[in-house]
């Protein structure tokens, strides 16, 4: 390998280094920055309104200052430019005047003559050293060195200058930067005319320093600079003084809102003086305590509601229990009665049956409002439990002439759960999918994963509309109102199913498209009080859609109550259907 791939292979390692150990954690640094100022900038109001309120003053104050600063300078230079220009006129008049008194290029006066002239140019303005004078020809005939009382001066004179002087014979004035005083290079105004003469030619040059004009717009920037800066903190200032009037009682009622939300019914904002913030605050507490005597009367009447239900449906049991007897004797006894006293014996009992059905609802309802639910978990083989669902509706599933089938592992699938509880949600949503089936086959499926078992009923009926997957879950809501109701349902099942799956802290979904049938799934956490992520099945509004993977075992039951394999349950593996 070259020496040169050997060095370059070097340098990229090295450069790795350096990333990995500074690179990437500073990178992360700032991302970790940029983040949390992301989140104050979201989170505060008041950071907001400032920080804006800052970049707009500054922003004006920047602008403003330059536009003040670049008058100011432009002002002095032109003022220094308007007063150079004249006395360099006043001068070519001068020199005019004392060098026409010369006859010829070789006249022997003209050294002193052009000394003299110096001098009196020098000390013109009654300040001699502030500016420095120079006196050139380009003339041949006139063979003499530049004249200047300072030797240093000549060699500032910018070559622009000069041949613009010179060789155009014109005014001329240029900016340049010069040291002819042995103090530091620094600005200076040069300008330049021609003087001329009957037998010759002249170039006079003046260099005025700009110090002054410099001082003075150094005084103006830092005066601008100054100002804009105590201008925008002052802003500044003003903003967050305006903004904490208005952030602080939106805080306050943001609290007190947080707090009348978690129950602290008699929080109250302070109200302070007579402006609109006294009058938000004013119309937020009167709204607080509408809402107040709202909640309590409403809280008083769902408690006499519950109490009613719950009353009403005590205070049945005994005249039912009464009645039930009776009717049980009518209907053991119904086969000696004539078949009409035998039929109403039936429609009795049936009845009777619905009635109970009823009130146990309610009981159970009432429990649930009142908090007295509770689980008694256990584990139990998740898959017997839907085995006694679907056997206790086997009648019902006959008499629709509805095949129920149940897809399950072969080995038992152990929960920690409430069986009756479990029992009962199942027997809710099979009785449902029996009930809308339209005649079609009801699939019930269960799964399970190291954390949660899923158990999904669905059925080919009618199905559910869009947005109806919520409601179904409500009390007394049914999908239609005018549907004979062979199974003499309450309206409660699915509601009561749905407060059983919340005890036990999984999940109860429903999903469904017009006529294709609809699927409910059930999820529950493996261990008592597990938490869950996901389900081990899947929620497909497609009744048809596998629901089950590979290894399941699919069966069916007969109207004698036992159960069947439905093709190949020697092979212990279920068709996909």
């Amino acid at each position: 390998m070259p020496a040169w791939e050997r060095n370059l292979a070097r340098l990229r390692t090295a450069a790795r280094v350096v990333d990995s150990r500074w690179g990437a954690p500073a990178r992360a640094g700032g991302r970790t920055a940029a983040r949390t100022a992301l989140r104050r900038w979201r989170g505060s109001l008041r950071l907001r309104v400032v920080t804006i309120t800052m970049l707009c003053s500054a922003m004006v104050a920047a602008g403003f200052g330059l536009v003040v600063y670049q008058s100011i300078t432009t002002g002095l230079v032109e003022a220094k430019r308007t007063s150079a220009l004249n006395q360099m006129e006043a001068g070519r008049t001068r020199a005019q005047q004392q060098l026409s008194a010369l006859s010829a290029p070789n006249d022997p006066d003209l050294k002193e003559n052009l000394l003299n002239l110096i001098s009196v140019l020098s000390n013109a303005t009654g300040r001699p050293g502030s500016y420095e004078v120079v006196l050139d020809s380009s003339d041949q005939e006139i063979a003499i060195d530049p004249v200047s009382r300072n030797d240093a001066a000549p060699r500032y004179i910018p070559g622009e200058l000069r041949r613009l002087v010179a060789g155009s014979k014109v005014n001329g004035y240029q900016f340049t930067r010069a040291d002819p005083d042995g103090l530091g290079m620094r600005p200076y105004l040069a300008v330049g005319t021609p003087v001329e003469l009957d037998w010759g030619s002249f170039e006079l040059y003046y260099l005025f320093p700009l110090d002054e004009e410099v001082a003075a717009a150094a005084l103006v920037r830092n005066t601008v600079l100054i100002t804009g800066v105590a201008l925008v903190m002052l802003l500044a200032l003003i903003g967050w003084l305006v903004t904490n009037l208005v952030v602080s009682p939106v805080r306050m009622a943001a609290r007190t809102a947080q707090r009348l939300s978690a129950g602290l019914l008699h929080e109250r904002m302070t109200v302070r003086g007579q402006d609109e913030l006294a009058t938000l605050a004013a119309s937020f507490n009167q709204m607080a305590g509408n809402l107040q005597q709202q909640i309590v009367q409403l809280e008083e009447l769902s408690r006499l509601q519950r109490r009613f239900t719950s009353d009403v449906s005590h205070e049945l049991r005994t005249p039912l229990t009464t009645v039930r007897m009776a009717a049980d004797m009518l209907h053991t006894a119904r086969e000696e009665f004539e078949p009409h006293v035998a039929r109403s014996t039936e429609l009795l009992q049936d009845e009777l049956d619905r009635f109970e059905n009823l009130l146990t609802d309610l009981l159970e309802i009432s429990r649930f409002d009142a908090g007295f639910a509770h689980l008694e978990s256990e584990a139990v083989d998740v898959v017997s439990v839907a085995r006694r669902a679907v056997e206790s509706l086997r009648s019902v599933a006959r008499r629709q002439s509805v095949r129920v089938l149940l897809r399950a592992p072969a080995d038992p699938v152990i929960a920690e759960v409430d069986p009756r509880r479990v029992e009962r949600i199942l027997r809710n949503l099979v009785g449902n999918a029996i009930e809308y089936s339209e005649g079609q086959p009801v699939t019930v499926t269960v799964a399970a994963d190291a954390s949660a078992v899923a158990i999904a009923v669905r059925d080919r009926g009618i199905g559910l509309r869009p947005g109806e997957e919520k409601l179904v879950f409500n009390r007394f809501w049914r999908a239609d109102p005018s549907r004979a109701r062979q199974t003499g349902g309450t309206g409660l099942g699915l509601s009561i199913s749905m407060e059983d799956t919340r005890l036990h802290g999984g999940w109860l979904e429903a999903s469904g498209s017009p006529g294709r049938g609809s699927q409910f799934r059930l999820t529950l956490p493996v261990p008592a009080g597990g938490r869950l992520d996901s389900s081990p099945l899947r929620l497909s509004p497609d009744p048809d859609d596998a629901a089950a993977g590979p290894g399941t075992c699919e069966e069916e039951i007969t109207p004698s109550g036992d159960w069947q394999p439905v093709g190949g349950w020697d092979a212990a593996v279920a068709r996909d259907g």
